[in-house]
């Protein structure tokens, strides 16, 4: 059954985010060789449709305004809606990042829609679009479908790979108009405690610290190691309530979700709320010095040793491989 989709291309400092390009392929399927339009809102994104074209979607609907140069809910909710009411999709994908945890539910209370939230697969099988996504803190998976209405659903960043670029596709891109009021939040400044770099949550490669950095300065190691590859600096509770880096980097139950290629746990011990935030990474490093500690058992490799020696280690080996490349 051919269907229209609506895919929301999340935007970030004037460029669209990995998990746009993942969307938009499990809008495809979701599709089943129906039309997959991107939507894009903000203030100047229309230069972005055409990459939205060229990775899988159909043609684009715009909204630009100043009061959506940065995001707020009330004013990308009344975008949404109003492109929801103009187009009449059959499905709506979105990421499942800050942005579209908030602002998914709120569209499906005000349209009386289900939602399938943080979907790791999409696939058609028996006719119906099945949805998989994980519960209880990623120890088991669930398999849903929608049996009536619209099939809304938020996508896990790094787990649907998006479509190969297809540099010779075109479509229109097109504006909509939307009367923007009743904003009852305004964004008057934006702070950045993250470090610059690589997207946390979209990072194919994590070095990610715990209690056994023993400072601040500690993470310097694995800031270097993250570096090398490529990659981005989290940390587990511990760590943070230590003070050794800031909250936005935690990763776990309470923090981010992370699902990246690599992820190399240092002086992390593998507390249950940590695991919740990392055990569906695809090969999983552990370096810590107690042989016994539960981060082993969902590693793929384990190094027991000192961080402070092993990590230097790892980098120098992975400088001389790069320089070898």
């Amino acid at each position: 059954m051919a269907r229209k989709v609506l895919v929301l291309g999340e935007v970030r400092d004037g460029s669209l985010r990995n998990v746009s390009f993942e969307a938009v392929a499990a809008a495809k399927t979701v599709s089943e060789g129906g039309e997959v339009v991107g939507v894009l809102i903000g203030d100047s994104v229309s230069v972005l449709g055409a990459e939205l074209i060229k990775s899988g979607a159909d043609r684009v609907v715009v909204a630009e305004d100043e009061k959506l140069k940065q995001y707020t809910s009330d004013g990308f909710s009344q975008v949404l809606l109003a492109v929801i009411d103009q187009e009449q999709p059959e499905g709506l994908i979105l990421g499942h990042t800050a942005l579209g945890k908030d602002l998914a539910p709120r569209i499906a209370a005000k349209l009386g829609s289900g939602l399938i939230s943080d979907a790791t697969a999409v696939e058609v099988a028996g006719g119906n679009v099945v949805f998989t996504r994980p519960i209880y803190s990623g120890k088991a998976f669930e398999k849903k479908i929608v049996t009536e209405g619209l099939i809304f659903a938020t996508v896990r960043p790094n787990n649907i790979a998006p479509l190969e670029k297809d540099e010779s596709r075109s479509g229109e891109v097109s504006s909509i108009a939307v009367d923007i009021k009743d904003l009852r939040a305004i964004v008057k400044e934006v702070v950045r405690k993250a470090s610059e770099g690589v997207d946390l949550s979209e990072a194919k490669v994590v070095v990610s610290g715990g209690r056994g950095v023993k400072s601040a300065e500690g993470f310097q190691p694995l800031k270097e190691l993250a570096e090398v590859l490529g990659g981005a600096v989290g940390a587990s509770r511990g760590a943070c309530d230590a003070e050794y880096c800031d909250y936005s980097l935690q990763i776990g139950q309470t923090g981010k979700v992370v699902t990246p290629d690599l992820y190399i746990a240092c002086g992390i011990s593998g507390a249950i709320q940590h695991l919740a935030g990392m055990s569906n990474s695809k090969v999983i490093v552990a370096i810590n010095k107690d042989p016994e500690a539960n981060i082993f058992k969902v590693a793929d490799y384990g190094i027991v040793g000192d961080l402070f020696e092993v990590v230097p280690m790892l980098t120098e080996e992975f400088k001389k491989l790069k320089v070898h490349q």
